[in-house]
């Protein structure tokens, strides 16, 4: 009986115990989804929810005349969601009725595969419910419309399953031109280069978002979820893609023809410091030349003579001499604490400062700072701290701008007593084509230095949100009367008949201010090889020289495998090439037509003197001027009668660039390529301007550009 009640016992324990855990199981599960259920929801969203970033569209690069610099191009990846609803409705009839019309197509436009297998891979993906399947990756907007338009696809997202996602491909549409200037951009921010990463955080926007849920092994997007993106800003820059176009081609001309190593082309424009136009090209393993590093910025060397200016301004500012000083060049060779300076050209001995100058003495300007500051060296390099030789040039691409190096006799423990005659030709002293072309600007802009900069405004959706403004940096950089006898030095040096950049850059038409440099460059480890050195050629100016209206630097440095070295021959005639084209085009892009007043029914004929005598016979006008003896002649009809001339240009100039303006495009054809010219033309009717100013020289296989009216 005893035992019976024992056991009676034990089985109510247990029958108690595990009621008294049912409760407490089920108050635990109530508890859990009445009080703890919006956590434990919340930490499973957590595990199969992932929020992913939707990237804004890259804001667009322009030039000043509205071209596309730099752009962003939508790219798609394509997936498809084998589970969802409208596709597997009715046991997948609408996919078994257009897999193989969809598989033909999809053949059909990447050619990649046969149709039979899209056919057997889509078909597998079905079969298994693949909830997000790669069908391809980064294909191209027009891929994009065409693809839309297929079997299946064209019935959309919910029936079809095709789920199309959208990127961007930053593309130039110029390739070459400026590109160093205008940067790279790469997915990663802080590798882009050039106006890319200066302006990344406009260019880039603010990123949205969209919710991805985990399904079947792979992350799908939850419907209505996207955060959407802030587009990023446009950027239009100060760059002009005719006049980046005509220094990139001359400087790739000069490089490839005298086999030189890299060069530079900056252009800006005088009164405000815009940079119109900027080319860098190096020479690549493969002898081809391309925008690998941004030269005119980013490189600072030893300048050679065009760093003559400087001293120039110097001395003249510090009242030790005026362009008429008389100045010993010692034959072009002198002694300075035991090391001689030459002169590229030997045997001058007392000459002007101005004759210095423009024939580019070295041992002058040498002698002339020597004398003046070797007491008091601080007051020269002062003078060039004024002129912000030694300071950044506060460009738009500050991460790629080198930093220039200016001696001290304070800071710097190489200063030597052969340091100021070095200095004063350009030696000793490290500086960028940008440093000394803002130097020369600011003579050219009576004294104002200028702020160089590459970017004009932001925009928002073509409506400007800021504009940039012309900055001054220096009022004044020496005094008014300083300035007139620099501008006449820089004149003398193409004007003159002895000076350096006569032969290549004078011109009857229009006339060319600035400074030849021919500078020895240091070679690595090795320093300056004496017997086979290496040279970097410059010529800085501005024109037209009267009323300055672009400034510009062109720095080459050549190989030891090239022909040509001087500033001038090189260098030069890079600078002539490209101010010929803008003249003739921006500057005096003027009409050869007379104007004629209070007679409506005068109209100027040019063409050949046969021609304008048949129209004159023919309308029985009395034409008694017609000149016989002249080719090309020009007949102007008025009321009473016709005149007519000879034009001078056609024939009598055989190596100038004739004036075809007003003729007709047949004629033009006939003048210019019998001369051996390239001729582009754009328009109908007869020539109303040409880029290459009539009167200038040119050579043969030359290309000039005419637009018709």
């Amino acid at each position: 009986m005893e035992v019976k009640k024992d056991i009676l016992f034990r089985v109510y324990l247990c029958f108690i115990g595990i009621v008294v855990l049912g409760m407490f199981v089920l108050g635990r599960a109530f508890y859990i989804q009445t009080v703890e259920g919006k956590f434990w929801l919340g930490m499973s969203d957590s595990l199969h929810l992932r929020n992913r970033p939707i990237e804004p569209n890259r804001g667009t690069i322009y030039s000043e005349d509205g071209n596309i610099l730099s752009t962003s191009v939508p790219i798609f990846d394509v997936y498809i969601d084998f589970g969802a609803d409208g596709l597997r409705a009715k046991e997948g009839k609408r996919f078994k009725e257009n897999i193989d019309s969809l598989s033909i197509s999809l053949a059909s436009l990447f050619s990649d595969k046969s149709s039979q297998e899209y056919k057997r891979q889509l078909q597998l993906a079905y079969k298994n419910k693949q909830r997000y399947y790669s069908l391809k990756k980064k294909i191209n907007f027009t891929e994009y419309q065409s693809l839309r338009d297929f079997p299946l696809v064209r019935l959309g997202r919910n029936k079809s399953g095709f789920i199309f996602e959208d990127k961007d491909k930053r593309i130039n549409p110029y390739i070459l031109l400026a590109n160093r200037t205008i940067g790279i951009s790469r997915p990663d921010a802080k590798q882009n280069v050039g106006l890319e990463l200066t302006y990344d955080s406009l260019l880039a926007g603010t990123p949205g978002q969209k919710l991805m849920r985990y399904a079947a092994g792979t992350y799908m997007p939850v419907e209505g979820s996207e955060v959407d993106p802030i587009n990023g800003k446009d950027i239009v820059t100060t760059l002009d893609t005719y006049m980046q176009d005509i220094a990139q081609g001359e400087l790739m001309e000069m490089l490839v023809e005298n086999n030189s190593l890299h060069g530079s082309v900056i252009l800006m424009e005088t009164a405000t410091g815009k940079i119109k136009a900027i080319a860098n090209l190096g020479r690549q393993a493969d002898g081809t030349y391309a925008e690998d590093l941004n030269y005119g910025i980013g490189k600072a060397t030893e300048p050679g003579s065009v760093f003559k200016l400087a001293s120039l301004l110097s001395i003249l500012d510090d009242g030790y001499a005026t362009n008429e000083t008389i100045v010993d060049c010692h034959g072009g060779v002198a002694n300075f604490y035991g090391i001689k300076i030459r002169d590229s050209h030997r045997g001058a001995g007392k000459i002007s400062l101005l004759k210095a100058f423009y024939t580019s003495s070295n041992v002058a300007f040498a002698s002339l700072v020597n004398t003046y500051y070797k007491d008091n060296p601080k007051q020269f390099t002062d003078n060039l701290h004024k002129y912000r030789l030694d300071q950044m040039t506060g460009v738009d691409i500050v991460a790629a701008s080198a930093k220039p190096f200016i001696k001290t006799k304070e800071k710097n423990r190489s200063w030597s007593r052969t340091t100021l005659p070095f200095m004063a030709h350009g030696y000793e002293e490290t500086v960028t084509p940008l440093h000394l072309l803002m130097l020369y600007n600011a003579v050219a802009n009576d004294g104002k230095m200028m702020k160089p900069y590459l970017v004009n405004a932001i925009q928002d959706y073509g409506v400007n949100v800021k504009t940039i403004e012309p900055t001054v940096l220096v009022e004044r950089i020496a005094s008014e009367e300083t300035i007139r006898q620099a501008k006449l030095a820089l004149n003398a040096v193409v004007d003159s008949i002895g000076g350096t950049g006569h032969k290549v850059l004078w011109d009857p038409t229009y006339r060319i201010a600035g400074k030849t440099g021919t500078a020895v460059s240091a070679i690595g480890n090795q320093g300056y090889n004496k017997n086979n050195k290496i040279y970097q050629a410059s010529f800085i100016g501005y024109f037209p020289a009267g009323a300055p209206k672009y400034t510009m630097a062109v720095v080459i440095q050549n190989s030891r495998q090239s022909k040509l070295y001087y500033g001038a021959d090189v260098s030069g005639r890079v600078f002539k090439n490209i101010s010929d084209k803008i003249y003739g085009h921006f500057v005096n892009n003027t009409s050869f037509l007379s104007k004629v007043s209070n007679d409506t029914i005068a109209y100027n004929l040019l063409g050949t003197q046969s021609d304008l005598s048949a129209i004159a016979s023919f309308l029985n006008i009395e034409n008694t001027s017609m000149n016989q003896s002249a080719f090309w002649n020009t007949m102007r009809l008025v009321n009473k009668g016709a005149t007519t001339s000879a034009i001078v240009n056609a024939e009598a100039e055989k190596k100038l660039m004739p004036n075809v303006i007003g003729l007709g495009l047949k004629d033009a054809l006939y003048m210019l390529e019998s001369k051996g010219l390239k001729v582009a033309f754009a328009g109908r009717g007869k020539v109303l301007s040409q880029n290459i100013n009539a009167g200038t020289s040119f050579r043969r296989g030359d290309k000039i550009e005419l637009l018709l009216n």
